[in-house]
């Protein structure tokens, strides 16, 4: 049994931060897991490429339950390698609104964690290549830069945008968050810059930090409530680590309540029902699961590109060469936050656009140029559960996110594309729309479009809350990330966070987890 200070479960947006601000500590010896490879295929690092990813052994490739109100399962990709979902992720770069902390702190009671608190570890995080000032980090290891590519189509619909009443803006993480414009994403030099090029790699030099690849997690090894090791396997033989000071779980959502719950962690009645000793009896774990639900408003377009036919040798030699051009792009170039409604205190509706035919994850072939503006809802009302199926750490857990189970999230959406039909007739973009081309009609009444949202929802991979921090009853972890009745065992990843973020959620995790590195160590 190899003994170290901290084992940490999960070497992804959250794992690969935890492990470098763990080990500037020289005397922490660190042991990082991760169930996945090295991020070696050069999809990972290509913008454009990361549908080609989806659901391929970079990915996790979950599936959740049939929906109530769809009537259908949503395929959730994870990414599964080092650097986890940032590796697999369309790299915008937003942080959410101060709102979201501020709730967080008061309707949660997770303290230290309002805006004013977090905004520090936001800057610390961020090395912006464009923008400073009291709300940017300029020397932080998580590049963030403008977009080396931005088609003519999104650039269109920014302006459209405005003809249709938005304002423009260049910074939807500055003083408001409301407004169209171009996103910036986190590249370097039109690259992808994941947790594991940020955080990890600077690290790996370090003597005190051990990484595994391929060594998927299989419990918390407890004595008595105190967390002491992690048991995982190596090349198909089951091994246990010991960790002296801390077990961090860090496998985000979906893997990090799984884990909790084949330790013993858990629902006490649940874990029964499955033959698992109940270690602690903590209700809310897997509860409060909710997600950014996203459905799409597609035209083909006319007098203009797509960006797949970039997707060709002579275009993957242009990017190789110059990391410029169609491929450096994200794909979701440009968008807008708005509220729905009047008097909102913040932005429920977020918009992504895409210069093609993005739908069902981009896994569908293109049949003709096209250009997508998608619907995204981050003020979410329902929430779902996550479960285990068996006490096999390799079956896939049950995952419930109970998309529009409360009426409000439908009514909203229903609105968010209304706006985007109506953006679609206004201004320059109009003259590069031919047709309707899902749906294949814009004259929809709210039940028709309501339908058509049933039919057309998919994630937009932001999956939070399933091990939730505060002081209520169903928290799962207290403000300081450690998990309730036991000891030497914390949760660092989306999991924590009480109520998703308006916006993606890949920036917010990596706060949690440089937050979270100050707790640990004390500072």
């Amino acid at each position: 049994m190899d003994s170290y200070d901290y084992v940490i479960v999960g070497a992804g947006s959250a794992g690969c931060v935890l492990a470098n601000r763990l080990t500037e500590d020289p005397s922490a010896q660190v042991l990082l897991l991760e169930a996945g490879a090295e991020d070696t295929a050069d999809e990972i690092h290509i913008p454009a490429a990361f549908p080609s990813l989806f659901k391929t052994r970079w990915d996790w490739n979950y599936e959740t339950v049939e929906q109530k109100h769809t009537g259908k399962s949503a395929y959730w990709p994870r990414g599964k390698m080092l650097g986890g979902c940032s590796s697999i992720n369309a790299m915008i770069y937003i942080r959410g609104n101060r709102a979201d902390y501020d709730g967080w702190r008061d309707s949660h009671g997770a303290e230290g964690w309002g805006w004013d608190d977090v905004l520090p570890y936001f800057k610390r995080a961020e090395g912006n290549q464009r923008l400073d000032g009291p709300l940017h980090g300029t020397d932080g290891p998580l590049h963030v830069e403008d977009r080396r590519f931005t088609h003519e189509l999104s650039s269109a619909w920014v302006d459209s945008a405005i003809a249709w009443g938005l304002k423009r803006t260049d910074d939807f993480n500055g003083e408001s968050q409301e407004g169209a414009g171009v996103y910036q994403v986190t590249c370097k030099k039109g690259r992808r810059w994941s947790t594991a090029d940020a955080y990890l790699r600077p690290a790996l030099e370090r003597p005190n930090l051990t990484v595994k690849t391929n060594a998927p997690a299989s419990r918390v090894a407890f004595e008595g409530t105190r967390a002491v090791g992690v048991s995982y396997l190596d090349s198909g033989v089951e091994r246990t680590a010991r960790a002296s000071a801390e077990v961090i779980l860090s496998g985000g959502a979906v893997n990090s309540p799984q884990l909790l719950m084949l330790s013993g962690v858990g629902p006490a009645e649940h874990l029964r029902e499955h033959g698992i000793d109940v270690v602690a009896a903590l209700p809310g774990v897997g509860e409060n699961l909710h997600d950014h639900p996203a459905c799409g408003i597609i035209w083909s377009t006319r007098g203009t590109t797509d960006l797949v036919d970039a997707a060709t040798p002579r275009g993957l030699v242009r990017y190789q060469l110059t990391k410029r051009g169609p491929l450096a792009s994200n794909i979701g170039e440009a968008g807008a936050f708005f509220p729905t409604t009047d008097g909102l205190p913040a932005p429920d509706m977020q918009i992504h656009v895409a210069p093609t035919l993005f739908y069902d994850n981009g896994m569908r072939e293109p049949t003709v140029p096209g250009f997508t503006s998608a619907a995204t809802l981050v003020d979410v009302a329902s929430r779902g559960r996550l479960r285990l199926k068996s006490a096999n750490p390799s079956w896939k857990p049950e995952i419930d996110p109970a998309y529009y189970a409360e009426s409000a999230d439908m009514d909203k959406m229903v609105a968010g594309l209304r706006a985007l039909i109506e953006i679609g007739r206004a201004g320059p973009l109009k003259r590069f729309l031919d047709k309707p081309f899902l749906p294949t009609r814009h004259d929809l009444t709210d039940a028709e479009l309501a339908e058509h949202i049933r039919e057309n929802t998919q994630t937009l991979y932001h999956p939070v809350g399933t091990c939730s921090m505060g002081t209520g009853e169903q928290a799962v972890v207290d403000p300081e990330l450690r998990v309730r009745g036991v000891e030497g065992l914390r949760v660092v990843d989306a999991s924590v966070m009480p109520v998703v973020p308006r916006g993606n959620t890949n920036a917010p995790t990596i706060m949690v987890a440089e937050k979270a590195a100050d707790l640990i160590r004390g500072r």
